[in-house]
């Protein structure tokens, strides 16, 4: 059996609790054991409130055990109380002392800061939620944030980019426990529409948010999405009823960046996808994407994320190779 603890507080964010919980006991229900056994652990125990108000019943740290095979996640939550969990001394002793000794080291959101804190983080790379990948790595400039993930996972830590996103790394946490078999069952099982992998962008969910329901901006770029093999500049400010003049204004304002580049972060994020799950070849995946061209599909690569698009695909087919094979 494995343990997955996770580390909660007072002002934790509710999903980044129950999110992962909920992955790991449907898969213990799918196979029909106790592959997994689940609780919530906090400073003193106790009843914590979570950003929600909801009141969760947590274990006293000191009376947790920890073993070789098991799994520790740390929660985010608001600022304030990130703030108040990276000065607890107690808390972060006990993190570091469960790295030393459990298989998995993982964080949810803006847990990666109590992580970064605690030093799990330094040289490794990682994430967080979009809005604060600058932070995290201001304050902490040994850790390599990765700004474009939704999970990354380095050696025996792992870290989650935002909320949902917790619920895609324990996802695959069950896949390398039990199989892809039972993850993609239990995905069914919570009524998941698509099993995310790591690689895929944050850059659109995160421009979205950005954008309120009466800017023409989020549903224009939710429209290029579905057409970036034929869509331009042009197109893509009459659709949000703009001049491309005000388009440009509006994009520097909400993205910081042009429109002809916020088209290409948008084929990049779906040319990231292809490359990782198909063997299209790069002229027909850079016509596919809208790119025209393998040539113009490498430089946006290189410029977004700073390898080729034959590096990435050979990066990313190297892990599943080597997931595969343990």
């Amino acid at each position: 059996m494995t343990n997955v603890v996770i580390l909660g507080f007072d002002g934790a964010q509710t999903l980044d609790i129950t999110g992962p919980a909920e992955v790991f006991a449907a898969a213990g229900r799918h196979v029909g054991g106790t592959p997994f056994r689940v609780g919530v652990a906090a400073v003193g125990g106790g009843v914590i409130r979570t950003t929600s108000g909801v009141l969760l019943h947590t274990r006293h740290l000191s009376r947790v055990r920890l073993g070789p095979k098991d799994i520790v996640l740390v929660a985010g939550g608001d600022e304030r109380s990130i703030r108040r969990a990276i000065a607890d001394a107690t808390l972060l002793r006990w993190v570091v002392r469960a790295y030393g000794v459990v298989r998995w080291t993982a964080s949810v959101c803006s847990g990666a800061f109590i992580l970064a804190h605690a030093g799990i983080l330094d040289g490794k790379r990682a994430t967080t939620h979009w809005s604060a990948c600058d932070q995290l790595g201001a304050l902490y400039p040994r850790v390599m944030v990765d700004r474009n993930a939704i999970f990354v996972r380095d050696g025996r830590v792992w870290t989650s980019a935002g909320v949902t996103t917790g619920i895609d790394m324990a996802l695959t946490m069950v896949e390398e426990e039990l199989g892809r078999a039972v993850a993609d069952a239990v995905a069914a099982r919570l009524v998941l529409y698509v099993r995310r992998p790591g690689f895929q962008s944050q850059f659109s969910d995160a421009l979205v948010a950005q954008t309120s329901s009466s800017d023409p901006l989020g549903p224009a770029l939710t429209w290029a999405r579905a057409h970036l093999p034929k869509v331009d500049v042009e197109q893509l400010a009459r659709r949000a009823g703009l001049s491309p003049r005000t388009l440009h204004r509006r994009c520097r304002e909400y993205a910081d960046t042009t429109p002809a580049k916020l088209l290409d972060k948008l084929r990049v994020e779906h040319a990231r996808t292809l490359l990782s799950t198909s063997s299209l070849p790069a002229k027909a995946l850079a016509v596919q994407c809208g790119f025209g061209s393998a040539a113009r599909m490498r430089r946006a690569f290189e410029r977004e994320l700073g390898v080729a698009p034959r590096e990435y695909r050979l990066l990313f087919s190297a892990e599943r190779a080597t997931r595969s094979g343990r």
